[in-house]
């Protein structure tokens, strides 16, 4: 048996053994079998980071650097992350089954760019005079950090997420105490034993880990924490807006998905296929922007379901670090019993299934196939609620003002992909979609530059590009009197 690896959490440069001496499990899903251990923070563990988040803040080195200087610091933050991608990947993978080969080239390219392109950004976020009508005043704005912020990750892809979060915030002037989901843990603090070759300001970055209403609960809600970004499902970002509001605190969230892909009969099948394909399985579903509701033209239903069924049932399914898999295991057993409960219940209901993910079960580990359900009438479960697994359903339409109102018939509004040769047709159509982020003739793109948030309960506010930093500051007026006179009010 191997020798199960026990970490600590981090704070002000040091490694803490939880003050509880309680710790938990983490398996590795592609076997089902404990591989680490991680501490169980209580609230004096997180008075601990968040003190060291507010005294490098406020007594610095932190709060006292020029805006340049945060930059050089985040170039090497960047540079670090990407010399270590493959240790990174390898520890990610065994945490939650994310394929390696989609951890590890992202960390030397686009995601670690964050660092570079917010480095840049540090000293370009200038303020501006405002024309005021008052006469003698001059009013300038200027944009500055919170102080302390609490980042919030989810399970999925911790590490992505956490540099889409990191970077913006660092670049503003925060520091911050980072709460990483208690199904996923070990690859943000792998991450922070790795940048302590970067030499960081003491306090400046700071993990906690535990579950969400013991550690995660009292972090949003500690008097220090002056902001929160929330990356999860809909039902935790309501759980830690409810926190947030207790004392009153900005809250960024990116939340749950069930996004539609609307296929027009004059699309490039194989084309549309493909995107469909890309934007659910190779992720085993797990991504909040998973394309999941496929609502095809009644005309090319059985054509397109034909090919669609075709390419699926190539996939090869196997170990996550494989560089021949295409879909790995479910990242943890709960998520795994949820989604094929959802399978058995869909079947239970009548629904036809056409490709039954089940048949990859094996005598250990996490897995579940592609599983795909034809003819789900818009309001049954399966088309209205997240799944998060690589569980899709089908649905046929006739005219465009009916699809349009199917795909916006739903709490979520993350994505949406459309088919189309008709260009007029998809901007019009992109127009009525109530969705963060719109694809035409693609689907699963990001980048630093691009903001990427939901409409309605897929969460607010804005992560990644110029919105991303603007999320992390604060505004701030300033009027200044040039030519002073005060008459007395009485």
């Amino acid at each position: 048996m191997s020798e199960i690896k026990t970490y600590k959490y981090f704070a002000n440069n040091k490694w803490h053994e939880p003050s509880s001496g309680q710790y938990f499990e983490s398996e590795d899903p592609s076997i089902a079998k404990v591989w680490a251990k991680l501490p169980n923070c209580n609230v004096e563990d997180i008075n601990i980071a968040v003190k060291s988040a507010k005294k490098a803040y406020n007594e610095g080195p932190w709060g006292k650097l020029h805006a340049a200087e945060r930059g050089r610091i985040l170039n090497r933050i960047g540079d670090t992350i990407a010399k270590n991608a493959k240790r990174i990947g390898h520890i990610e993978t065994k945490d939650n089954g994310k394929l390696t080969k989609n951890i590890t080239p992202s960390l030397t390219s686009w995601q670690t760019e964050s660092f570079y392109y917010y480095a840049g950004m540090c000293d370009k976020f200038e303020g501006r005079l405002i024309p005021s009508e008052v006469p003698n005043m001059h009013n300038y704005l200027k944009w500055e950090p919170f102080g302390v912020v609490a980042l919030i990750l989810p399970w999925n892809s911790p590490i992505g997420t956490l540099i889409w979060k990191l970077a913006p915030a660092l670049a503003a002037g925060n520091t911050v105490v980072v709460k990483p989901s208690e199904r996923a843990s070990c690859s943000t603090l792998e991450l922070m034993s790795i940048l302590e070759e970067a030499d960081l300001p003491e306090g400046l970055i700071n993990v906690v880990t535990g579950y969400g209403t013991t550690t995660g609960a009292p972090l949003i809600e500690h008097d220090d924490v002056r902001m929160i970004s929330f990356t999860g499902g809909t039902k935790g970002g309501s759980a830690a807006s409810l926190s947030a509001s207790k004392k009153v605190k900005p809250i960024i969230m990116e939340l749950g998905g069930k996004s539609p892909q609307l296929i027009f009969k004059d699309a490039d099948l194989n084309l549309a296929v493909n995107g469909v394909v890309s934007g659910i399985f190779p992720v085993t579903g797990h991504s909040c922007i998973s394309g999941s509701r496929i609502l095809v033209h009644e005309d090319i239903k059985e054509e397109f379901t034909n090919k669609l069924l075709d390419v699926v049932s190539r996939a090869k399914i196997g170990h996550p670090s494989d560089p021949l898999t295409q879909i790995g295991p479910i990242a943890n057993k709960e998520q795994y019993e949820f989604i094929l409960s959802k399978i058995e219940s869909a079947e239970k209901r009548g629904l036809k299934l056409l490709i039954d993910g089940r048949k990859e079960q094996k005598s250990e580990g996490y897995y579940i196939g592609p599983t795909i359900f034809d003819n789900v009438p818009n309001e049954d479960d399966l088309a209205q609620n997240e799944v998060f697994g690589p569980v899709a359903s089908i649905q046929a339409w006739e005219d465009e003002n009916e699809v349009i109102k199917i795909a916006n018939d739903t709490i979520y509004g993350l994505a949406a992909g459309i088919w189309t040769k008709d260009t007029n047709k998809a901007i019009r159509l992109a127009d009525k979609i109530e969705a963060g982020t719109v694809y035409i003739n693609n689907y699963f793109n990001a980048s630093t530059q691009s903001p990427v948030g939901g409409f309605k309960q897929s969460g607010y506010g804005r992560e990644n590009g110029w919105e991303g930093m603007q999320s992390y500051m604060q505004t701030k007026s300033t009027w200044l009197a040039t030519n002073p006179s005060q008459p007395d009010p009485f």
